[in-house]
């Protein structure tokens, strides 16, 4: 955004005109923090949540019908209210969500109606235990994207990628803090 070098611990900024994530100096990543104006640019946040008071059941999980065991949600990008997608080996995959399916499940769950549109998502994981769901930056989301990327072999992945996606979701749970 300016001449100023990009340190490799740095910040992002959404450009909501070509629905990408920027890197950013720090002046920049600041000069759009705060309260929204409706501009081109939004600085996404640092913040980690989760609701253990309301917890997104796997039969809640099912009602979404969502083909993967984890996928992010993020309101209000590219105009629409919600959409959904899956990390993958080639990407972030959109996949077609259930509007009312999505409206139902967030009337009974405050964690998803507090993300920031086009900044925060809502990541949610199924596994044997059950389901993770936390608000994280957008950013997260794409980093978690960008590991599948690198690391997936074969078809359900390898081990490689299975460690590096525990640990993503190891630290995610360690930054996360309860909705209040």
């Amino acid at each position: 955004m300016c001449d100023e070098p990009v340190e490799a611990r740095h910040g992002h900024v959404v450009d909501r005109h070509n629905q990408q994530l920027v890197c950013t100096c720090r002046g920049c990543y600041l000069l759009f923090t705060g309260e929204w104006n409706g501009g081109r640019f939004r600085a996404v946040p640092d913040r980690y949540l989760t609701d253990s008071r309301h917890p997104i059941t796997a039969a809640l999980w099912e009602q979404l019908q969502v083909p993967v065991g984890m996928a992010f949600f993020v309101k209000g990008m590219a105009g629409r209210e919600v959409a959904a997608f899956y990390p993958s080996p080639a990407g972030a995959t959109e996949c077609l969500l259930d509007l009312a399916a999505w409206n139902r499940l967030a009337a009974g769950l405050p964690l998803l109606a507090a993300a920031e549109p086009e900044i925060e998502a809502i990541l949610v994981r199924r596994t044997e235990d059950g389901v993770q769901c936390c608000l994280v930056p957008v950013d997260a989301c794409y980093e978690l994207v960008g590991a599948m990327r690198l690391d997936w072999h074969g078809f359900d992945g390898g081990a490689e990628a299975k460690a590096h996606i525990e640990e993503f979701f190891t630290r995610v749970a360690e930054r996360s803090r309860e909705l209040v």
